[in-house]
């Protein structure tokens, strides 16, 4: 079936999860452009429970991360497969491979930079053969990291025909409450990461993502503690979505023939008010990490103090969240420039079902000339995602 006769232009894979809800609701809603959609999952219950709550009246699809033919025959019948259904280093590979295989394109909101350095490694040139355009990193991590960098490096360019070598990224608020999707995939990471030396390695490489050929070679910052930032003349903090965030835009470098130049510095930290506020957040994220790294904790963590899977924020804390993230960079001829952007809803799922949903109907439909190949959200996106976001998903990108 080639592109122009498949019946959906984006089938939702894992609609009944947390954040798959959602964006079922949103696009249930969403008619500023006409489009074909269907979901699909592994409980035909919950899915006809969810189109039932919602007064849907559109195809569904029973299809199960372990069955590689029901998850090939969706792919068979839609332009982009989206998949919510995580941990993906648990429960993605198999939609991949079938992607890959039938040329499907493909997004999600992983924010695990392991599995996704895996895929890299087993699919890519794949992807590049059969013309599957696969785009990582579609929520909270990594888009507004993602175009924030981007933004600001295109005015770099225009102004002074060179981008800025080191780029900030701070927190400045930051509204919202974690899913037990998104604690499930950070547990497995931290898994992951103990039981195997070798990734540990690679997961403090900053460019672990980047293709092999990258060249890049710049020592990179890592926020690990409380710091003044005295020429940003603010207090800062470790901000957890780092580890994911950097190394996405470090490969965006890489896949925009080195846009941000070969000696491109960036890092993201959060800002504080006080050094008291600083180091209290910094040494009870330590806590935390520590004893989620100990398997006997992790698991009384999991057990009994952290959401489950299927669990997160209300609709109403949903809908008070926000985000609001800044980018600095000091220009060679003095120049500054701030970029802002923001978010009108809970990063983790009021915005990020809106990035996501945006991200897959842009791939469907405004970037015909991509190639196939494992992309990032600016590398393959770029301005009309920015424009969608701004238009459609309350995600805008500004200069102060």
């Amino acid at each position: 079936m080639t592109e122009s006769t498949k019946a959906y232009d984006l089938i939702l894979h894992g609609a009944t999860s947390f954040v798959g809800q959602i964006m079922t609701e949103y696009l249930a809603n969403y008619q500023s452009e006409s489009y074909s959609w269907a979901i699909s999952g592994r409980s035909e219950s919950k899915l006809l429970a969810l189109k039932n709550r919602l007064g849907l009246n559109i195809e569904h699809f029973i299809a199960d991360a372990a069955d590689e033919s029901s998850l090939s025959a969706i792919c068979e019948q839609t332009k982009v497969v989206v998949s919510t259904v995580g941990p993906y280093a648990l429960y993605g590979e198999a939609l991949i491979k079938a992607c890959v295989t039938s040329g499907t394109d493909y997004c999600d909101l992983t924010g695990e930079p392991q599995w996704i350095k895996a895929m890299l490694d087993k699919y890519e040139s794949q992807a590049q053969t059969s013309g599957a355009r696969i785009v990582h990193c579609t929520g909270f991590d990594s888009i507004p990291s993602d175009i924030g960098v981007y933004s600001l490096q295109k005015r770099a360019i225009e102004r002074t025909g060179q981008p800025a070598k080191h780029v900030k990224m701070r927190v400045r608020k930051i509204k919202g409450a974690a899913s037990g999707g998104t604690i499930a995939s950070m547990m497995n990471v931290l898994k992951e990461a103990k039981e195997d030396p070798q990734l540990r390695k690679a997961l403090v490489n900053p460019y672990v993502l980047c293709p092999s050929n990258h060249g890049f070679t710049v020592r990179q910052k890592n926020h690990k503690k409380a710091e003044q930032d005295k020429q940003l003349k603010m207090w800062t903090m470790p901000f957890v979505m780092a580890a994911i965030n950097e190394r996405v835009v470090h490969r965006s470098n890489a896949l925009l023939d080195n846009m941000y130049g070969s000696e491109f510095r960036y890092d993201e930290a959060m800002s504080a008010k006080t050094a008291s506020q600083a180091w209290t957040f910094t040494l009870g994220l330590g806590a935390f990490m520590l004893g989620a790294s100990v398997s006997p904790i992790r698991s009384l963590l999991e057990s009994y103090v952290l959401p489950k899977p299927g669990e997160g924020p209300s609709p109403e804390e949903q809908l008070n969240g926000m985000f609001d993230m800044r980018f600095y960079a000091n220009l060679e001829d003095n120049q500054k420039i701030v970029i802002k952007v923001e978010g009108d809803r809970d990063p983790g799922y009021g915005s990020t079902a809106k990035m996501l949903a945006q991200s897959a109907l842009c791939l469907a439909k405004d970037v015909p000339d991509l190639a196939g190949g494992f992309w990032t959200p600016a590398s393959a996106l770029n301005e009309a995602l920015i424009s969608r976001l701004s238009t459609h998903a309350g995600v805008i990108v500004s200069e102060l």
